[in-house]
């Protein structure tokens, strides 16, 4: 039984990931920050959490943690002129900063582990460049550079990488998806004609944190159904 370190596990990708872990037989400590949650499984343990507080105590977590992964994020999509600086610092302290603050209390528990990794989001639009993403690119641009840079510093210990998904059926992308005529367009920019699932991009996280994937690390890696990459 591994120990794994959700933050954000209350819906989206981190809890389907949560359910995932547990159901495999490994321990999940997964927070929310304002809505209580109720496990769906016995290996799941839920605590308050917020990662943008000056005074973050994990103390109460295992001494030895198997992975980190960091799920909170934001998708403001608004012409670049339209944003203001204040709201560049506010997606960046919640997105990057929180990662930081988060990963820095639990590295000496990362450390007591074998095999141990952190798994970081990202998204599409760095690499590929989409229009109105200017404020979400901005701090999972920089995410992506922090994978690299914690991959070498903390290599052959702690393996890290980077899931960088397309469009996907979360609540944070409820306002893209509301209709079927945006569900439908929205698919077909994909070449594989759909949009992705919280199941596909928690796959990928937990091959990512298994033993499976021990000889990868520092990688951002593109779950997106081709729209990266092929035209």
């Amino acid at each position: 039984m591994a120990n794994y370190l959700i933050i954000g596990a209350s819906s989206g990708i981190g809890k389907t990931l949560s359910n995932q872990l547990a159901e495999a037989g490994h321990l999940v400590f997964g927070t929310f920050n304002q809505n209580k949650m109720t496990p769906d499984h016995p290996n799941i343990k839920y605590f308050n959490y917020n990662a943008l507080e000056e005074d973050l105590s994990l103390e109460s977590l295992p001494d030895a943690l198997t992975g980190i992964i960091y799920c909170p994020g934001s998708i403001n999509l608004r012409p670049f002129e339209r944003i203001k600086p204040a709201d560049f610092v506010n997606d960046f302290n919640l997105q990057v900063v929180g990662a930081i603050k988060t990963i820095q209390a639990v590295i000496p528990k990362l450390k007591n582990s074998e095999n141990a990794a952190i798994i970081l989001f990202s998204t599409v639009a760095v690499q590929t460049g989409l229009p109105f993403h200017s404020q979400v690119s901005a701090s999972k641009g920089a995410i992506e550079g922090l994978t690299k840079a914690l991959a070498a510093e903390y290599a052959p210990k702690i393996r890290v990488n980077c899931i960088a998904p397309s469009l996907t059926d979360t609540p944070l992308a409820a306002s893209l998806l509301n209709s079927d005529q945006k569900r439908e367009a929205n698919a077909l920019r994909h070449p594989l004609k759909r949009i992705g699932t919280t199941q596909d991009i928690a796959n990928m996280a937990e091959f990512l944190l298994s033993n499976k994937a021990s000889w990868i690390t520092g990688q951002i890696m593109h779950v997106d159904g081709g729209i990266s990459s092929l035209k």
